[in-house]
């Protein structure tokens, strides 16, 4: 089937721009007081698009399954999501478990997000340096204070470009194929590319597999107003130009980060900084730990920036010795491809395949890259503090992090697998003890301990840190649907 035109007044600008321009930003989290007004105030609710020029204001839009709900849309359209959207991101004692939302991450402690808090709405609002705060208030219009009770309003900060722990941060996205240049048969990649198929992040489209992703299709009397399904076109398409959105709320305890290195460290400066990078995977301003490769990588741009950051792969450095096997970047995107060795003739892609191989042994025990990737969107919150300051005592209450934000067309195949399998599993890249030195849990799981991390060394032995402590915590979360402008618009009608 040939590529269709990219309609790009009916996708939300956040999947397109991030609006990382934009400084200021405050998520509001809702739920719905008055079905009715808040039918009306979606219908006309001022969304930025991408297709719009660069703007000063943007407002976004997403719902959760117990958003329409309250809005009233029909059972059998909600039925159409992803089960993992029904469910949400607390629905289910396993998933959570499964997320690592356990002990104090558990969603019993949740500040919103658990069972009665759920948010029903989620208006994303970004705008430039001043404007925020008049922003907010010019969204609201006559039907708001009637339609909605406000949940939760999430204010993030502007670190200029540098998370709470210290590190550059936003360097590493996907880039999406909107060109529609990608075969979308499904097949073999050799080598690892940064350029990902538009379904990956758009429902609608062919994602990795070459296949569409389930969403809700609905007949054309009851879908007015909605395009035609590329994969059934007697159908109209609510999901098309839509994507999922995932939102946690996530503290970090900077002060607990730089404290336990410092120890660790015994006071070196030099050691506490080369661990803490360790740990990362990049140092502080964002350089790989790896050398970067002179092979050019699809997806990677041409900008000297990007170059120098993002041109790397993990094919030069198999034992970890420049970028430590269980690195926080490592298990975020492994950079590998389909066939561990870049096979070229067929006898050895069919060894590839098989696993015969034998000179690798640890690159059987990830799954390829491509099909598990999340394109960030997130925001920080709170304010920044040096490294020297953080290795002093704070005032009590004091509270600062991210909120995690990221969009993908299928959440248990990206959002889940990657949290799962590679950020809090243990067995991620051979290892046997150790969960992402950032987000892991530290529980420990059937009997063995989670709270180590390795930085192999030239002998061949590694230095082992051993009682790592838990230095990220869930405040909550849901699963939102951001839909396409049209589709939004046939919701805000309760689907019908």
């Amino acid at each position: 089937m040939p590529a269709a035109d990219i309609d790009y007044a009916d996708i939300q600008g956040l999947v397109r721009y991030g609006h990382g321009r934009l400084k200021e930003a405050s998520f509001l989290l809702l739920q719905v007081l008055d079905r009715q007004a808040a039918r009306t105030w979606l219908q006309t609710a001022k969304v930025a698009t991408a297709a719009d020029p660069p703007l000063e204001t943007v407002m976004q839009v997403a719902l959760t399954r117990e958003g329409l709900e309250a809005l009233g849309v029909a059972a059998d359209v909600i039925a159409g999501f992803s089960a993992e959207f029904i469910s949400g991101m607390a629905g289910e004692e396993s998933r959570s478990r499964r997320l690592g939302d356990i002990g104090v991450s558990d969603p019993s402690h949740w500040q919103w997000g658990q069972r009665g808090y759920v948010p029903h709405i989620a208006v994303l609002l970004y705008a430039a340096s001043g404007r925020l705060e008049p922003w907010k208030q010019a969204i609201k219009g006559p039907e708001w204070d009637r339609a909605f009770s406000v949940l939760a309003d999430l204010a993030t900060s502007d670190m200029d470009g540098i998370e709470p722990f210290g590190f550059a941060d936003g360097i590493s996205q996907p880039t999406l194929d909107w060109h529609q240049t990608l075969a979308a048969d499904g097949g073999d990649r050799i080598a690892y590319g940064n350029l990902s198929a538009l379904g990956e992040f758009l429902l609608g489209y062919p994602n990795e597999y070459g296949k569409y992703t389930d969403r809700p299709l609905v007949d054309a009397s009851q879908g007015t107003g909605l395009p035609a399904a590329e994969d059934n076109p007697s159908k109209r398409d609510v999901g098309r130009n839509g994507t999922y959105l995932v939102m946690r709320h996530l503290s970090q305890d900077v002060r607990g980060f730089w404290q336990f290195l410092d120890r660790e460290a015994k006071s070196d400066e030099a050691g506490r900084r080369q661990l803490a990078e360790a740990m990362v995977g990049r140092t502080l301003s964002g350089r790989p730990l790896v050398t970067p490769t002179d092979r050019p990588i699809a997806g990677v741009g041409p900008e000297s920036t990007d170059i120098k950051l993002n041109r790397f792969t993990y094919d030069a450095d198999a034992t970890g010795r420049r970028c430590p096997l269980g690195a926080h970047i490592r298990r975020a995107n492994p950079r590998n491809a389909d066939l561990p060795g870049h096979p070229g003739s067929l006898i050895a892609r069919v060894i590839a395949i098989l696993g015969f191989s034998g000179k690798r042994p640890r690159t059987d025990l990830m799954a390829s890259v491509r099909f598990h990737r999340v394109l960030r969107r997130g925001r920080e919150y709170g304010t920044s503090i040096s490294t020297e300051d953080a290795l002093k005592p704070g005032p009590p209450g004091e509270d600062r992090g991210l909120h995690f934000i990221c969009l993908n067309a299928n959440i248990s195949r990206q959002f889940e697998f990657v949290q799962n399998a590679w950020m809090i599993g243990t067995k991620f890249n051979g290892l046997t003890d150790e969960s992402d030195p950032l987000l892991g849990t530290r529980q420990p799981i059937a009997g063995c301990p989670a709270d180590r991390f390795s930085v192999p060394q030239e002998s061949d032995m590694s230095y082992r840190v051993t009682s790592v402590p838990r230095f990220v915590t869930v405040r909550g979360g849901a699963y939102f649907f951001l839909p396409g402008i049209r589709a939004l618009r046939y919701l805000a009608r309760a689907g019908g």
